[in-house]
């Protein structure tokens, strides 16, 4: 069975340990009770239920299997905040989780607070076949608490969308808008032919990222830089979502039922909510103006692919996007948006998963989503690498997520 590599302990691990788990707690620090607790749409979880689902995590699959002398902090909590652990017993529905005004979040920071401390003993106490076996869980269990981390953002952003009084989360940077970009798009030629693909280390990387193997590319160009707002604003003007010529099949469907117009979170000039007659953007600064250099964001892989067949081109598949990276003159590749590729979501030639409960961490989605590559915004530091797949439905558009093109041929 694969599985993920074994960090060597030391006194850099236990504070890198303590500086992802307070990560989370200073994300959600702006945040009132209030704001912890609701859920804005079933695909989408409560800040209070993330804090306290990836203390579930670690209690599950790293202390209670391996440390002797752990006690659970409450034992109900394993149904409220198991996630989709069907060998780890029974769960509180998704869509229901919103429900949870109990435990406080006082309660949950307790919990955290509890994980903290034993995960501090362990690290320290547990002797060398106890560290073998749960080290590669316990850095397992970072990676997935960074994932919550950019969901926090993520889905209290949603739910702040969904309040006519359009809240920030933060309070806006202070940062001057960048000049409009005047640089045409740039295309990189690519000639094709074998590359490897996948992670092989050294680090982490998830099971969906292995085993590294050859794929063949064939002749293509890729973009050198995302899509834009200003370019995406001329789709729109163009009357792009009224022409059921550039969509799936599914996505004019979409369109149709979601009465989609525009970008989630773009607040149209004649908006009753717009503060003004020009476009603007709901982000977790709040309400800004339309930035039309800034990358396009919070499209649906229907939308991205209809965009792609407007101006004449294609989503790169993720293969050719993992080539691309490091290549000279393409850029934009992380930091930004997570970049929908055409590729769906499958395993790799030879893929297993983990051993253990957490094979069900990544292989049992392998069906009906695409796949994102990149990083955004929201992703936290250090996070993200080339082999990174990130996946969701093809209609999801809450995320963080926009497009780079291709084109078939090398000239």
């Amino acid at each position: 069975m694969n599985q993920p590599p074994a960090p060597a302990r030391s006194a850099d691990f236990g504070e890198h340990v303590a500086g992802v788990r307070s990560h989370s707690l200073a994300l959600a620090a702006p945040l009132s009770a209030e704001d912890q607790c609701v859920q804005s749409m079933a695909d989408a979880s409560p800040t209070k239920w993330h804090l306290a689902h990836t203390s579930w995590f670690f209690e599950a699959v790293v202390l209670g299997p391996h440390a002797s002398d752990y006690q659970p902090f409450d034992t109900r909590f394993s149904r409220l905040f198991n996630s989709y652990y069907e060998s780890l017993g029974p769960r509180h529905p998704r869509p229901q989780r919103g429900l949870l005004t109990r435990p406080s979040l006082a309660e949950v920071r307790a919990y955290r607070a509890h994980v903290d401390a034993a995960l501090r003993r362990f690290i320290d106490d547990a002797d060398e076949a106890q560290w073998t076996a749960a080290a590669p869980l316990l850095e397992l269990g970072l990676q997935h608490e960074q994932q919550h981390q950019e969901l926090i953002l993520t889905d209290i952003l949603h739910a702040l969308s969904c309040n006519p009084l359009l809240p920030a989360y933060r309070s806006p940077s202070g940062k001057s808008a960048r000049a409009p970009q005047t640089t045409a798009v740039e295309w990189i030629a690519r000639s094709g032919g074998p590359a490897e693909i996948g992670h092989a280390g050294p680090g982490f990387g998830f099971d969906n990222e292995t085993p590294r193997h050859a794929v063949l590319l064939a002749p293509h160009r890729i973009a050198h830089r995302l899509v834009n707002c200003g370019e995406y604003l001329a789709f729109m003007a163009d009357g792009g979502y009224s022409q059921p010529t550039l969509w799936l099949s599914d996505g004019w469907a979409a369109v149709q039922a979601g009465g989609w117009t525009r970008p989630a979170c773009w607040i149209a000039p004649d908006d009753p909510r717009a503060p003004s007659a020009s476009w603007q953007v709901f982000g977790l600064d709040g309400v800004q103006p339309l930035d039309p250099s800034a990358p396009v964001s919070h499209l649906s892989f229907y939308e991205a692919a209809a965009y792609a067949e407007w101006a004449g081109a294609r989503l790169p598949t993720e293969f050719e996007w993992e080539a691309a990276c490091g290549v000279p003159g393409v850029r934009e590749m992380t930091g930004h948006v997570w970049q929908w590729t055409r590729s769906s979501y499958d395993p790799y030639p030879g893929f297993r998963p983990l051993a253990g409960a957490v094979a069900e961490y990544n292989g049992k989605f392998m069906v009906g989503q695409l796949v994102l590559r990149g990083g955004s915004s929201a992703t936290p530091p250090g996070h993200d690498r080339p082999t990174y797949r990130n996946f969701f439905p093809p209609a999801a558009r809450w995320q963080f997520s926009g497009l780079r093109l291709a084109r078939d041929g090398a000239c």
